[in-house]
């Protein structure tokens, strides 16, 4: 693809444009927050999904205390994490192929249920007391392999559910904020109820939780959507995707920056448990307020995210969000005081989402629609392929060296990553400088200065 090529489909796509006028508005910051929640499908989708998210991380806080409460092994909390992820990862790119073939609300509505059965086998499994390592690794595989469809086909589907498209990035940051408030209720919430009834209540509220989402599906009143139909191979669209992705330098050198991310900063939360016992000496609870307090950071990142107007800038927040993600992950290996510690996960958890969602929307903006699936889909699997990997070598390195070490040594790779991709930067310039001028995003007297950098 040229760079001509590359260009004139940037120009023609709806968000990036959007963000251009976005700019120039003179809004109000909070009613420009939540404007993409004046779409009723978006409102409903939000709806259902705030009440579902909030049961996944009751799931997943759950589940490694349950992998814990039954081995006391880092390494094997590290294998159970590595089965749900290493899943999505290897499907990942034939995914985002088929989801762009696929009616993506039967798809989602499809996925969801399949969530929800999954999480009534484990409540089922573990109230009647006879579930075993093996169950959770082939139950938490099966979750991996929804996930390799869900994830690409909500992305997308996001364009359909928001009918104005300059409200596009808006709702991706919405979504993002109500992700990272479900973070913050979920983890403490099911803390609370492992202590007093045990893990498997957990896993049968989630469950339950997942026929929200499949309602607000039902209830929406969705345009149909031409679903493209094309004479090309699988192989041939996975290679066309592929050499987007390649040869686009500002997609791939975000996404490459992300796989860092997720490979070494995502592995802290697979040694929480450890933390929460080990080394501030609490239990179930302690980790669901360790969990909770990085959500609160997390959450934060999101409305930080929603109140902006503009796509400018956002290069420039990866690379400080990057190196406050590892610098906080360091300190957080020091600590051994429970409130520090407290403090501390509140700036992983800023770090880690604005690393995250800032990736995902300028990624989102920049791509055009015919590829958005499967753009998409790289952006997942740059998580789900480098994060099974870090929870797995974050095990490893635990049983080894502990738990605080391994975690300062992963904080050390997120600053390196930062300062990698300070000075790959400069190099974008050559890309993003003319088309972020032809498309009005900055004026005319700017035409030095990329997305990242300030005014003269």
């Amino acid at each position: 693809m040229t760079t001509n090529d590359t260009r004139a489909q940037l120009l023609n796509n709806p968000a990036i444009r959007s963000n251009a006028r976005e700019a120039s508005t003179p809004a109000s910051s909070i009613a420009h927050a939540w404007r993409a929640l004046r779409h009723r499908n978006f409102k409903l989708f939000f709806a259902g999904q705030t009440i579902s998210v909030i049961g996944t991380w009751m799931t997943k806080l759950a589940t490694s205390w349950l992998v814990y409460r039954m081995t006391r092994s880092a390494l094997l909390l590290g294998v159970v994490s590595f089965s749900g992820q290493i899943v999505a990862f290897l499907l990942g790119p034939f995914a985002g192929v088929w989801v762009e073939r696929l009616n993506r609300r039967k798809l989602l509505v499809w996925t969801q249920a399949l969530a929800a059965v999954q999480s009534l086998a484990l409540a089922a499994l573990t109230l009647a007391h006879v579930i075993n390592l093996w169950e959770i690794i082939a139950l938490t595989a099966l979750q991996g392999l929804i996930n390799a469809f869900d994830m690409p086909g909500r992305q997308s589907f996001l364009v359909q559910m928001v009918e104005d498209r300059n409200d596009l990035s808006n709702a991706i940051a919405i979504n993002s904020s109500m992700a990272n408030g479900a973070r913050l209720i979920g983890p403490a919430f099911a803390g609370l109820v492992i202590a007093a009834f045990g893990e498997g209540w957990c896993f049968l509220i989630d469950g339950v939780s997942y026929f929200a989402v499949i309602a607000s599906l039902l209830m929406m009143r969705i345009k149909p959507w031409n679903i493209r139909r094309t004479a090309s191979s699988m192989l041939e669209q996975l290679r066309e995707g592929w050499d987007y992705v390649r040869t686009f330098a500002p997609i791939r050198t975000i996404l490459l920056l992300f796989a860092l991310m997720s490979l070494m900063g995502y592995s802290y939360s697979v040694l929480l448990p450890l933390f929460a016992e080990q080394v501030v000496h609490g239990g179930a609870a302690t980790l669901g307020w360790l969990t909770g307090a990085s959500g609160i950071g997390a959450f934060v990142s999101a409305l930080s995210l929603a109140i902006r107007k503009s796509v400018v800038g956002l290069t420039g927040i990866l690379q400080i969000a990057t190196a406050m993600l590892g610098a906080a992950l360091i300190l957080f290996g020091l600590s051994h005081t429970l409130w520090l510690s407290l403090v501390l996960m509140v700036f992983v958890g800023f770090g880690l989402i604005q690393t995250a969602s800032v990736s995902n929307t300028i990624i989102q903006s920049l791509v055009p629609e015919d590829k958005r699936a499967r753009v998409m889909s790289y952006y997942m699997m740059a998580f789900f392929g480098a994060s099974p990997f870090g929870s797995l070598l974050a095990g490893v390195l635990a049983h080894r060296i502990g738990a605080p070490h391994t975690v300062m040594l992963t904080g050390a790779s997120c600053l390196a990553g930062s300062l990698w991709f300070a000075f790959e930067r400069p190099k974008l310039r050559v890309v993003m400088r003319p088309i972020y001028e032809q498309l009005g995003l900055l004026p005319a007297r700017d035409t030095d200065m990329i997305p990242g950098e300030t005014p003269a």
